[in-house]
């Protein structure tokens, strides 16, 4: 039940990405990056529906229109609920501050809503506008660096998560394609710039404590 504090608004700030049903995997990547010239980022299987694949392109802004894929689905044009082609949900990027008060406000009115969903990469919460229709608010856990976007780190994480043949996308994914792209994006006067631990020298020796 709402409760009688004064309502809040949870403060949209853009479009975090859009989802859509597809049919099979060839025919959204022809579509999306093959005609409309959309870069094809990321992928993963649905982490709500493993048996279908969860493909991500870049739009051209850094925001992402994403599509789910399986492979026993054709293309038809004649677009139903839950068919390719259908919108799945819509999603509304939120900062992480505005985030951890979602739950608090969604249960302010009342609104049933899923509780947060732990996607890896990025916090989500979905519930229903009032025609039924699902919306995403969504946060991402991480900041490209300056001058990239989250799909040029989504990108780079992909790789990463591949090439160790890991299930999905997790934090060590972001922070390592974090690190690589900045190693290959800003130039440094050092000519070895691998990890260094600066403490070893000095390891043994007895040091008073810092002050708090």
């Amino acid at each position: 039940m709402p409760d009688s504090r004064p309502l809040r608004k949870i403060q949209s700030q853009g479009v975090h990405h859009i989802t859509l049903i597809g049919a099979d995997r060839r025919t959204s990547i022809d579509f999306w990056e093959g005609l409309l010239g959309m870069p094809f980022v990321f992928e993963q299987p649905n982490l709500d529906r493993d048996h279908e694949s969860h493909l991500y392109f870049d739009p051209g802004d850094g925001r992402l229109i994403t599509i789910f894929t399986d492979e026993t689905r054709t293309p038809d044009p004649s677009r139903r609920h839950r068919d390719a082609g259908a919108v799945h949900h819509l999603a509304l990027s939120v900062s992480q501050a505005t985030f951890a008060q979602t739950v608090e406000r969604l249960d302010e009115r009342g609104i049933k809503h899923s509780g947060v969903k732990d996607r890896g990469f990025m916090d989500s919460i979905y519930f229903r506008d009032p025609l039924g229709f699902l919306i995403e608010l969504a946060s991402y856990r991480f900041e490209p660096p300056a001058g990239l976007t989250h799909a040029d780190v989504l990108l780079r994480a992909h790789r990463l998560r591949v090439e160790r043949d890991d299930h999905h996308i997790a934090p060590i994914h972001l922070a390592d394609a974090i690190e690589d792209l900045t190693l290959s994006t800003r130039d440094s006067l050092s000519d070895d710039r691998s990890p260094k631990d600066p403490y070893a020298a000095t390891r043994s020796i007895e040091v008073d404590e810092p002050d708090e």
